[in-house]
């Protein structure tokens, strides 16, 4: 799927997020030590090598919403901005902090001039947040902030399964 919003180019593709080498930067779903995980966090990290924990480290811990931003190091991009989601049902209010958490990577894009963005699907991996709302959240807060955006050109969400890709797709129809 690929549309424009706003005058940015959005798209939704499956892959892998730590192969998207035509993104200057790469949007981590981050624990809140800045560490390696499992899933996103854990493919970024192994990618981007040991130094991408080193450099997280004086910046942590952070909170849910907040986002941070490091080089890249062995990844093919030149930035990995660090956003803690929410765990569903403790962390809350949910929505506004998962929302918060593209807002925050978007500011922190805006900031380095950024004009590539690639995004997980925050929250839903261990942190259990259910894809559809997820989805939701992640593209109204997108096209939301999509209005304000000067140097971020393209945003892409880089989607794990064909099951969450239709679902980001779906919730995109729906803004129509």
């Amino acid at each position: 799927m690929h549309v424009q919003r706003n005058g940015i180019a959005v798209e939704c593709l499956q892959g892998d997020i730590a192969r998207q080498k035509d993104m200057e930067a790469v949007v981590n779903a981050a624990n809140a030590e800045l560490m390696m995980g499992g899933g996103v966090a854990g493919a970024l990290h192994r990618a981007a090598g040991p130094e991408l924990a080193e450099a997280g480290a004086p910046m942590a811990p952070i909170q849910p919403g907040e986002a941070v931003t490091t080089e890249a190091f062995n990844l093919p991009n030149d930035y990995v901005i660090h956003c803690l989601g929410p765990v569903y049902g403790r962390d809350r209010p949910e929505e506004e902090l998962l929302r918060a958490c593209y807002r925050n990577a978007l500011k922190r894009a805006e900031e380095h001039r950024i004009q590539s963005i690639a995004f997980p699907s925050i929250s839903t991996g261990a942190f259990g947040y259910p894809v559809e709302a997820a989805a939701s959240a992640a593209v109204k807060e997108v096209y939301e902030q999509s209005r304000h955006l000067k140097s971020v050109q393209a945003i892409r969400f880089v989607l794990f399964s064909q099951e969450d890709l239709k679902r980001y797709e779906t919730a995109w129809q729906h803004l129509v």
